[in-house]
């Protein structure tokens, strides 16, 4: 795009200055052309001098210069460079240049913003991995939104992604579980029962006991073995947690259950492997991992007095798992409440031998729900929590995508109802999606008026000379980099923030000017630059999952 030529133009510059002898090779592939942050400083601005001067020590400014010289040959896409502050070269396009942006917007359509920058590269993005124990709430709907929308931002830019959920399926939660219904189970028959003290309190048991009862009766009241219960506990859980999950978009490519690490020996390996190495010992009759050895400030227990292995265990043997199966890249995206584990897990994977840089976490902060401006208190045991079904009843899922996406994941997110309801201009989404309806209103408008909508090849679009035209196309050209950059630094709040920067762009171009008007060049110039606005919020819409809706 517009920001590839002007760095195509600065190399260009950069090597005719070797060339010349005015500089060395030094500051080869290590400067950047960025978009200036503050308004007054070009379009684009490099760091080039600067760069270079470290390299030769010399002075920047005179560097920059020369540069500016070079720079100053080009008739097609400067309309003038300024050396700024220390040695920065601010860079001012032609007026013109921002219009081409249109072109391959209209050639490509739905693929404008995807490119090739993953080339391949094989991606797991684990997220939810929520335990079998209850209906997702609402922490667990910020888990999934997140992971969701990074696998949709890796494959759109040419990774090989794969969406797994991790099965809980093991440990003392899930025996828990298995006594909360057997206990609900007897109840409902009137008989004498032990219901446990950290058991799962929610309506959900109930009804999965209640299920059991419809179908055989009191036959299951002298099961002892918790088999039964755990496996129809688990099983209606999760076929709601998948229900769920399909509700608001989101599928996966495959499962991994916690058990099979168990049945095929893998949790005995692993502990094998680090004592092998020297890196286990006994102390209290439990199994302690030498963590300290990496950077730890104690060690961790991996396997406890009772022999039950602790969650770190299973997590390290999960991990070498992605290892054999050949990514490249693991993504584990996880709530706040991983952050201690995360370190344990990683200092397993390189006392195994393998590259710990290939698995990034993402940890994101809770979720505050606010109700008529009061904090929701969720607990999924005392089951006092709002579920994700009850979120998406009452605001929809748009709202609950967009909503989970305007934060960056390390900060606390408020959800407020109301906002999220509200059939206005306050309430973001709307605000967005309303920018797309009113482009579709407007083509609608201009055929009852006779006007034909235009084909961009044949249109003129000197007239778009208004600086909110301007600012527009400036928008619309960023929209490919900040797709390639969200997807490779984990970031799809940006795609978020991008969008209501557009829309909110558009807004105001809209209550300034007229689209339709009696100049029939001005008119067909705006029909294109909307034509162009609609393709590119639906485009970004579509990425986040969100609809992109005619009418509103």
């Amino acid at each position: 795009m517009i920001r590839s030529q002007v760095k195509t133009l600065v190399d260009q510059c950069f090597q005719q200055g070797v060339d010349q002898g005015l500089w060395s090779q030094a500051a080869a592939n290590l400067y950047n052309v960025e978009v200036p942050r503050h308004g007054g400083q070009g379009d684009f601005s490099t760091n080039f001098a600067m760069v270079l001067a470290g390299k030769e020590k010399r002075n920047p400014r005179e560097l920059a210069g020369q540069l500016v010289d070079l720079l100053n040959q080009d008739e097609t896409l400067l309309d003038k460079v300024e050396i700024a502050g220390p040695g920065f070269v601010n860079l001012f396009l032609k007026p013109s240049v921002w219009s081409t942006v249109l072109a391959p917007i209209s050639e490509q359509g739905r693929a404008f913003g995807l490119s090739d920058v993953g080339k391949g590269k094989k991606v797991m993005v684990e997220f939810v991995s929520a335990n079998p124990t209850g209906p997702l709430s609402v922490g667990h709907g910020r888990n999934a939104i997140l992971g969701d929308t990074i696998a949709r931002l890796l494959k759109a830019t040419g990774h090989d992604v794969t969406r797994e959920y991790y099965f809980n399926d093991a440990g003392r939660q899930m025996r828990v579980l298995a006594d909360s219904l057997k206990a609900r189970y007897l109840e409902k028959l009137d008989l004498e029962n032990a219901f446990p003290e950290d058991g799962y309190q929610g309506d959900y048991i109930y009804e999965i006991a209640q299920g059991m009862i419809d179908e055989a009766g009191d036959s299951f009241k002298d099961v002892e073995d918790q088999t039964l219960f755990r496996k129809r506990a688990q099983e209606a859980i999760f076929a709601d947690i998948d229900t769920t999950l399909k509700r608001i978009g989101i599928a996966f490519d495959s499962y991994y259950n916690e058990h099979t690490l168990y049945e095929e020996g893998m949790i005995e390996d692993v502990v094998d492997q680090l004592r092998a190495k020297g890196l286990v010992y006994e102390q209290d009759e439990a199994t302690w991992f030498k963590t300290s050895e990496f950077g730890m400030e104690q060690d961790r227990v991996i396997i406890k007095n009772t022999g039950e292995p602790t969650y770190r265990l299973p997590d390290i043997a999960y991990h070498r798992e992605k290892f054999r199966r050949g990514f490249d890249w693991m993504i584990n995206v996880f709530g706040a409440d991983h952050i201690a584990t995360v370190p344990d897990v990683l200092a397993g994977i390189e006392a195994l031998g393998l590259d710990k840089s290939k698995i990034q976490v993402v940890l994101h902060q809770f979720v505050t729900l606010l109700r008529d401006g009061k904090q929701v208190k969720m607990s999924t045991r005392k089951a006092t929590f709002v579920t994700v079904d009850e979120l998406v009843d009452e605001v929809g899922v748009d709202a609950l995508r967009f909503f989970f996406l305007m934060r960056k994941p390390d900060s606390q997110l408020e959800f407020d109802l109301e906002l999220a309801t509200a059939q206005s201009q306050e309430n973001p989404v709307y605000y967005v999606q309303y920018a797309h309806a009113r482009l579709c209103s407007i083509e609608r408008m201009a055929t009852e008026k006779g006007v034909a909508l235009p084909v961009l090849a044949e249109t003129d679009l000197s007239p778009l000379q208004e600086e909110e035209e301007y600012q527009l196309l400036k928008t619309l050209a960023s929209y490919p980099a900040l797709v390639a950059d969200a997807a490779t630094d984990l970031a799809p709040h940006r795609i978020i923030f991008f969008l209501m920067e557009l829309a909110g762009n558009f807004h105001s171009f809209y209550n300034k000017h007229k689209v339709v008007t009696e100049d029939q060049q001005l008119t067909a110039a705006r029909l294109c630059l909307c034509q162009g606005i609609k393709a590119v919020l639906a485009n970004g819409l579509d990425l986040v999952g969100l609809v992109a809706p005619e009418k509103m």
